[in-house]
Protein backbone atom coordinates (compact mmCIF):
# COMPACT_ATOMS: atom_id res chain seq x y z
CA UNK A 1 0.00 0.00 0.00
CA UNK A 2 0.84 3.14 -0.89
CA UNK A 3 1.23 6.62 1.83
CA UNK A 4 1.30 9.34 -0.41
CA UNK A 5 -1.59 10.59 -3.29
CA UNK A 6 -0.09 8.90 -6.78
CA UNK A 7 0.53 11.45 -9.59
CA UNK A 8 -0.91 11.07 -12.72
CA UNK A 9 2.23 10.15 -13.97
CA UNK A 10 2.21 7.31 -11.80
CA UNK A 11 -1.31 6.14 -11.55
CA UNK A 12 -1.69 6.00 -15.57
CA UNK A 13 1.54 4.42 -16.20
CA UNK A 14 0.03 1.49 -14.03
CA UNK A 15 -3.37 1.90 -16.27
CA UNK A 16 -1.61 1.71 -19.18
CA UNK A 17 0.45 -0.95 -18.20
CA UNK A 18 -2.98 -3.11 -17.12
CA UNK A 19 -1.05 -3.44 -13.73
CA UNK A 20 -4.39 -3.60 -12.03
CA UNK A 21 -3.75 -5.30 -8.55
CA UNK A 22 -1.62 -2.31 -8.78
CA UNK A 23 -3.78 0.03 -9.31
CA UNK A 24 -5.95 -1.66 -6.65
CA UNK A 25 -3.40 -1.39 -4.58
CA UNK A 26 -3.41 2.42 -4.70
CA UNK A 27 -7.31 2.31 -3.38
CA UNK A 28 -9.19 2.70 -0.04
CA UNK A 29 -10.80 -0.77 0.88
CA UNK A 30 -14.26 0.90 0.67
CA UNK A 31 -13.39 3.50 -2.26
CA UNK A 32 -15.66 4.45 -4.69
CA UNK A 33 -15.11 4.81 -8.44
CA UNK A 34 -17.64 6.00 -11.02
CA UNK A 35 -16.63 5.48 -15.33
CA UNK A 36 -18.42 7.32 -17.26
CA UNK A 37 -22.18 7.24 -16.66
CA UNK A 38 -22.09 3.74 -14.84
CA UNK A 39 -23.12 3.35 -11.71
CA UNK A 40 -20.92 3.63 -8.54
CA UNK A 41 -18.40 1.01 -8.08
CA UNK A 42 -18.05 0.63 -4.08
CA UNK A 43 -15.07 -1.23 -2.96
CA UNK A 44 -11.65 -2.35 -3.87
CA UNK A 45 -12.73 -5.93 -5.13
CA UNK A 46 -15.75 -4.50 -7.03
CA UNK A 47 -13.44 -1.84 -8.66
CA UNK A 48 -10.86 -3.88 -9.88
CA UNK A 49 -13.36 -6.71 -10.88
CA UNK A 50 -14.92 -4.02 -13.15
CA UNK A 51 -11.69 -2.59 -14.78
CA UNK A 52 -10.63 -6.33 -15.24
CA UNK A 53 -13.79 -7.00 -17.31
CA UNK A 54 -13.09 -3.93 -19.19
CA UNK A 55 -9.80 -4.72 -20.27
CA UNK A 56 -10.63 -7.32 -21.68
CA UNK A 57 -12.55 -5.55 -24.42
CA UNK A 58 -9.86 -3.40 -25.38
CA UNK A 59 -6.15 -4.64 -26.71
CA UNK A 60 -4.45 -1.13 -25.35
CA UNK A 61 -4.76 1.87 -24.43
CA UNK A 62 -2.29 4.77 -23.32
CA UNK A 63 -3.18 8.01 -21.61
CA UNK A 64 -1.23 11.37 -22.44
CA UNK A 65 -1.53 14.27 -19.58
CA UNK A 66 -2.82 17.40 -21.25
CA UNK A 67 -2.54 19.06 -17.92
CA UNK A 68 -3.21 18.31 -13.90
CA UNK A 69 -4.18 19.91 -11.18
CA UNK A 70 -3.97 19.09 -7.33
CA UNK A 71 -6.27 21.13 -5.10
CA UNK A 72 -5.63 20.12 -1.58
CA UNK A 73 -7.00 15.93 -1.57
CA UNK A 74 -8.03 15.99 -4.76
CA UNK A 75 -6.23 15.68 -8.05
CA UNK A 76 -7.68 16.36 -11.86
CA UNK A 77 -6.20 15.44 -14.79
CA UNK A 78 -7.29 16.26 -18.34
CA UNK A 79 -5.67 13.57 -20.65
CA UNK A 80 -5.88 12.69 -24.21
CA UNK A 81 -6.51 8.48 -24.22
CA UNK A 82 -5.78 6.24 -27.31
CA UNK A 83 -7.52 2.96 -26.99
CA UNK A 84 -6.89 0.08 -29.37
CA UNK A 85 -9.49 -1.49 -30.06
CA UNK A 86 -9.97 -5.65 -30.53
CA UNK A 87 -9.69 -4.97 -34.68
CA UNK A 88 -6.62 -3.11 -33.52
CA UNK A 89 -8.30 0.49 -34.97
CA UNK A 90 -7.35 2.83 -32.55
CA UNK A 91 -9.81 5.38 -30.92
CA UNK A 92 -8.32 8.86 -29.35
CA UNK A 93 -10.56 10.26 -26.80
CA UNK A 94 -10.63 13.51 -24.30
CA UNK A 95 -11.42 12.18 -20.53
CA UNK A 96 -11.13 14.11 -17.16
CA UNK A 97 -9.93 11.61 -14.25
CA UNK A 98 -10.69 13.15 -11.07
CA UNK A 99 -8.93 11.31 -7.38
CA UNK A 100 -9.51 12.43 -3.66
CA UNK A 101 -6.93 10.80 -1.46
CA UNK A 102 -7.57 10.27 2.38
CA UNK A 103 -5.25 10.85 5.21
CA UNK A 104 -3.69 7.62 4.60
CA UNK A 105 -3.02 8.40 0.42
CA UNK A 106 -4.86 5.67 -0.81
CA UNK A 107 -7.58 7.05 -3.34
CA UNK A 108 -11.19 6.90 -1.66
CA UNK A 109 -12.85 8.47 -4.45
CA UNK A 110 -12.03 7.58 -8.37
CA UNK A 111 -14.05 9.11 -11.49
CA UNK A 112 -13.17 9.13 -15.55
CA UNK A 113 -15.61 11.23 -17.26
CA UNK A 114 -15.47 9.82 -20.86
CA UNK A 115 -17.46 9.07 -23.65
CA UNK A 116 -16.13 5.41 -24.54
CA UNK A 117 -19.18 5.14 -27.12
CA UNK A 118 -16.61 5.78 -30.29
CA UNK A 119 -14.35 2.85 -29.18
CA UNK A 120 -16.94 0.21 -29.73
CA UNK A 121 -18.64 2.07 -32.49
CA UNK A 122 -19.02 -0.34 -35.98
Amino acid sequence: MTTTAPTPEALFAKIDGKELHAVADLLAENATMVFGNGEPLVGREAILAANTAFMETIAALRHRIVDSWVVGATTIALTEVTYTRLDTREVTLPAVTIWRVGDDGLIVDFRVVVDLTPVYAP
